[in-house]
């Protein structure tokens, strides 16, 4: 297996652990996956990566080098062109990990919003302990509304029932646990009523800037958007002047547009071509991560041991549960 984008600090354990447990032979890059580095891969018959792209050529490359097989690190494959993979035979997997971390961080960034936690920061590093625009508000008092009832929304909607918050619902494919917690609407009813609207949605064309001028317009004013799914469910611009105009009060994003060449790497110093991402973060009532909801000792070790463990179950004949295509 060709391991690309292997941390040292993190995963590096957990794959020597677990390689050895599945009999799996490795070799790794911490680089990313690239035209340039594709030789890396010669005569390896799975491809193991994080987030990076995987287009065409990228993929028509490995197949040439003897690959068969892809995994995802994540649980999204919205990066892999998965039609040239199916035109090249590959196998594709990817590596669900629990909901948890990914439910919990989300309401951190709704709490860090409506206690407008960025702009306490900002304050008390310059020794500025005055209160005004300060003002936060209770969850409790709140309605939101959560667009996607996979794992991590339905874990959402329970870890909110606590809070004592009004929880609507939108998907196209309710659930019954998530009913119990939450009230599933149309859409356009969860933009009207909503005080807080969390994403949870994956990465299609369908999905594609569901948040854009014209839902942002059906909303609360005052509305707070969280993202902890996929940056292009939100188009940036819309989102910007939602903002300007004070239509939307606040954004928690832990992911943005165009990220694919932003994180994980370190760019100190450089000019990012990613205007809107430099637009949105200096509104003070913006909070920015960068793309790291999922991050926890938990997901990392699941990440790399089923990421191995799925190549092992194709490599022996059995049934692969991470399968997304083949």
């Amino acid at each position: 297996m060709m391991v690309f984008s292997l941390r040292d600090f993190d995963e590096k354990p957990f794959f020597e652990k677990y390689a050895g447990e599945y009999g799996l032979e490795l070799v790794s890059t911490p680089e990313p996956p690239t035209a340039e580095n594709a030789y890396l891969a010669e005569g390896c018959r799975y491809i193991n990566i994080i987030t990076t792209p995987l287009n065409r050529h990228l993929l028509e490359k490995f197949r040439s080098l003897g690959a068969e097989y892809v995994v995802t690190r994540t649980i999204g494959y919205d990066h892999i062109d998965m039609t040239a993979a199916k035109e090249l035979g590959f196998k594709v997997a990817n590596t669900p990990y629990g909901p948890d971390g990914v439910a919990e961080y989300t309401i951190m960034l709704m709490l860090m919003c409506i206690r407008k936690m960025k702009s306490i920061s900002i304050r008390f590093t310059g020794q500025d302990y005055t209160l005004k625009n300060l003002l936060g508000r209770e969850l409790s008092d709140m309605t939101v509304g959560i667009i996607g009832t996979g794992r991590i929304g339905t874990r959402l909607a329970e870890m909110l029932s606590g809070f004592g918050c009004r929880i609507l619902a939108s998907s196209p494919h309710p659930n019954k646990r998530a009913a119990e917690f939450a009230e599933y609407v149309p859409l356009e009813q969860l933009y009207r009523e909503a005080d807080i609207i969390s994403l949870h949605a994956p990465a299609t064309e369908q999905t594609r800037y569901m948040i854009d001028s014209a839902a942002i317009s059906s909303m609360k004013d005052g509305v707070v958007i969280i993202n902890t799914s996929r940056g292009s469910l939100i188009d940036s611009n819309a989102l910007a002047d939602g903002l300007s105009s004070g239509k939307i009060g606040a954004a928690g994003l832990d992911v943005v547009e165009d990220e694919s060449e932003l994180f994980y790497f370190d760019r100190r110093g450089d000019v990012l071509r990613n205007s809107s991402m430099y637009l949105l973060s200096s509104f003070p009532n913006v909070i920015i991560t960068h793309h790291m909801a999922f991050y926890t000792s938990q997901a990392v070790e699941t990440m790399v041991r089923d990421s191995l463990k799925g190549a092992a179950c194709d490599m022996n004949g059995e049934k692969n549960l991470w399968t997304v295509s083949d």
